[in-house]
Order: C-alpha cells, then sequence, then structure tokens
C-alpha cells in the first residue's frame, strides 16, 4: 500500500491508496480542494469537518444530478440554488449539533 500526501485546504493530509493509484488520488484530492475552497469562501472558516462535509455534500449532489440526467454532466449554474440551501440546511443542522456538545 502506498502512501500520499494531499493538501486539503492548506493543510497535508496522508491518504493510503493502492500501489499505482497515487496519481488519481493527487487528482481526487485536488478536485475535493477545490470544492472545500469554493465552500470555504462562502461559509467562511467553520472548521475543517464542517468545510469537508459540506463539500463533500456538494460533490455527492453533484454525483445524483449526473446520474439523474442519466450520465450527462449538468451545468454548474443549474446546481448552484440546490446546493446552496442544502448547504445551509447542513450549517444550521450541524450548528444545533455542536451547541448540544
Amino acid at each position: 500500500m502506498a502512501t500520499v500526501t494531499v493538501e486539503i485546504n492548506g493543510r497535508p493530509y496522508a491518504v493510503g491508496c493502492a500501489d499505482g493509484q497515487e496519481e488519481r488520488v493527487r487528482i481526487l484530492a485536488k478536485q475535493f480542494d477545490s470544492h472545500v475552497r469554493q465552500v470555504a469562501g462562502e461559509v467562511g472558516h467553520v472548521g475543517d469537518i464542517r468545510l469537508f462535509l459540506m463539500a463533500g455534500l456538494m460533490l455527492a449532489d453533484e454525483l445524483h444530478e449526473i446520474r439523474l440526467n442519466g450520465g450527462a454532466p449538468v451545468p454548474a449554474a443549474a446546481n448552484v440554488d440546490g446546493v446552496a440551501e442544502a448547504l445551509n440546511a447542513v450549517a444550521a443542522r450541524l450548528e444545533k449539533i455542536a451547541q448540544g456538545l
């Protein structure tokens, strides 16, 4: 098993992967980092876990829309409102959870 160090939102993370998959992990990490930075730009720094969760939800939403669309990518502008609403709902739930801790 190989280990790759990737940078997400300016921080390094060591990630294990199958031998020969290092470059794929780097490419995926850059895509994820782009989403994390987009979320951070929209909501500010709310902690890495929340940023990662929100970015993960954005990616899941994109994948869901692609699957619904028969595999064809959906223009980013078409997803903005739905993603923003989902992020706001998740942020509100996370705030409630954080207040309970």
